[in-house]
């Protein structure tokens, strides 16, 4: 699984010009589900997501987690974080899950975030043609892979 985290102010998804879901101070999680991709790589990730310290404390050190801060998720499916780019210019998501494999994996990626939490996980729709706006604290932005566990 690869995820992209961004830790927002503020953030949104709007599906067919409806606001679906908005969060306040957290994290943004874009999440791309591999077809190599299991259980255990959903409960890594998430349980990395919530104990990563990138919340800033009264010194202005990035010291805090989101269980810290009591911030809120929201969660959006990109399958597009599986974008292979080696030839041509047209991207290739060869490595990207099918839907019948990656919704459960990324329901259960959202149940992990949630287990042991009395944090908020809001949620896009997988699929859906979504807009996602946000504003990005810092701006932080890290990326993880669940294949290089970097």
């Amino acid at each position: 699984m690869r995820a992209i985290i961004q830790r927002v102010s503020e953030a949104g998804v709007t599906i067919e010009q409806q606001l679906h879901a908005s969060i306040g101070r957290g994290l943004l999680v874009l999440v791309g589900v591999e077809e190599s991709d299991s259980k255990q790589d959903a409960e890594w990730l998430a349980g990395k997501i919530r104990q990563m310290r990138i919340f800033s404390d009264e010194n202005g050190k990035m010291n805090l987690s989101i269980e810290d801060i009591k911030g809120e998720y929201l969660v959006i499916s990109q399958f597009t974080l599986h974008a292979l780019t080696a030839k041509g210019n047209r991207p290739s998501f060869i490595k990207a899950a099918r839907p019948e494999q990656a919704i459960p994996l990324y329901e259960y990626f959202k149940e992990q975030l949630k287990s042991n939490s009395d944090l908020q996980v809001k949620s896009g729709v997988f699929g859906a043609d979504m807009k996602v706006n946000l504003i990005n604290d810092g701006p932080v932005t890290i990326s993880i892979d669940t294949k290089n566990r970097e």
